[in-house]
């Protein structure tokens, strides 16, 4: 059965909104849940609930793999009933085949994510980087450090589950 998401989906004074943070690929692909509440002066208060890689069956066929993929973070969606999705969007590099691939996986994603009934927001690399860092050029250490500081972590995330928190994070910070 599909459900329609809802496309007013934000933080309120009253209720949490649960974000699952994506950051796609074909072979691994990070994410992150997060529940964001509004604080005081209108900065959501954020708290870490799992993040993780996903890591895809080393097959050729691509339908395949997107299908592992979807499965295992259909789990994830299951467990923890996100209301938001937040995905990076695809940059635009020197390299067109790997652009095109991840934008199967970015769509596959999608699809997933609206057949959950979840709302879904796209974010670019550098406003990400902005948003959680400071300055759109940060390296994957400085993200990974910075989501490790905003949650209490005792150690970094993986780069690929630190980057999908920081996808997440980016999205509360847009409310």
């Amino acid at each position: 059965m599909i459900r329609s998401a809802s496309p007013s989906v934000g933080i309120t004074k009253r209720a949490a909104l649960r974000v699952l943070g994506i950051d796609p690929g074909t072979l691994r692909l990070g994410y992150a849940v997060i529940e964001c509440t509004l604080a005081g002066k209108g900065q959501p208060e954020l708290r870490y609930l799992e993040c993780g890689v996903i890591k895809a069956p080393p097959i050729r066929e691509m339908g395949a793999r997107l299908f592992a993929i979807a499965v295992e973070l259909d789990t994830v969606i299951a467990e923890f009933s996100p209301q938001a999705c937040a995905i990076e969007k695809a940059f635009h590099g020197e390299n067109a085949r790997s652009a095109l691939t991840l934008g199967q996986a970015r769509g596959a994603l999608m699809l997933l994510a609206h057949q959950r009934g979840m709302a879904t927001f796209e974010y670019a690399p550098a406003h990400i980087k902005r948003m959680v860092a400071g300055h759109g050029a940060a390296d994957k250490t400085m993200i990974a450090e910075r989501v490790r500081m905003l949650f209490g972590l005792k150690k970094a995330p993986a780069p690929d589950a630190a980057d999908a928190l920081a996808i997440a994070c980016c999205h509360a910070f847009a409310q």
